[in-house]
């Protein structure tokens, strides 16, 4: 059984770490396409999610201590994030086929925008796995 909690965790681990990252990455640097890689975030957000919902059920079940209501800031923090690519980013990425450059420069004002929140929710989320234990 412990090598279901080494997948899990691991899968948890790498996932958040490229999503986390590449947000991170693209909310610093505007010039890169966004649009490159809004699917690989999404897809990367939900491993991170799924194999966090197996973590809170193998490790915290029913219970609901300080510990688990820091981890659900973060969750409430990253399923945030989550929305908010998604709300910002992805229907800007689907309009910017076939725009002018004046449009084209708003769309990726818009993108930016959206990595800038996202990455910033996802920072206080590594922020609460990382203090959990302490309480």
């Amino acid at each position: 059984m412990q090598y279901v909690y080494i997948v899990t965790l691991g899968l948890h681990v790498m996932a958040g770490v490229f999503w986390a990252g590449t947000t991170y990455t693209l909310a610093r640097d505007p010039e890169i396409r966004v649009e490159r890689f809004f699917g690989p975030q999404m897809g990367a957000a939900a491993v991170a999610m799924l194999s966090g919902a197996l973590l809170w059920y193998f490790f915290h079940g029913a219970y609901f201590g300080s510990m688990e209501q820091v981890l659900a800031l973060g969750i409430v923090a990253a399923l945030s994030a989550a929305g908010v690519l998604g709300i910002m980013v992805g229907p800007a990425r689907r309009k910017l086929a076939g725009v002018n450059g004046e449009d084209e420069a708003a769309l990726r004002d818009r993108m930016a925008k959206g990595e800038r929140i996202a990455a910033r929710l996802l920072v206080l989320t590594v922020i609460c796995m990382a203090i959990a234990r302490l309480f």
